[in-house]
């Protein structure tokens, strides 16, 4: 078995990259996307929505230039109050 805590991912950059975010079905996800890419080129799009209906996933796409841009963009959008999980 491949042990890959000792593997780094290796990225070529520019290259472009998706987030799938959980929050509340009631938020608006592409409002809540603004809020944290600003004016960065970014893709919403919907995933799924939880079995209650509670929850609602959405994927999220864009170009991330280096690799503190992509864990930083993370980062954000974990910190952000109507998130709820980031993947």
């Amino acid at each position: 078995m491949i042990d890959l805590n000792n593997h780094k991912l290796e990225l070529e950059y520019p290259c472009s990259w998706k987030y799938k975010i959980v929050i509340d079905k009631d938020k608006n996800g592409n409002k809540i996307c603004k809020e944290v890419f600003e004016e960065r080129d970014h893709k919403v799009s919907k995933s799924n929505v939880s079995k209650n209906g509670k929850f609602q996933s959405l994927n999220i796409e864009l170009i991330v230039h280096s690799d503190e841009d992509r864990t930083s963009f993370h980062k954000l959008l974990g910190e952000h109050q109507h998130i709820k999980m980031v993947l």
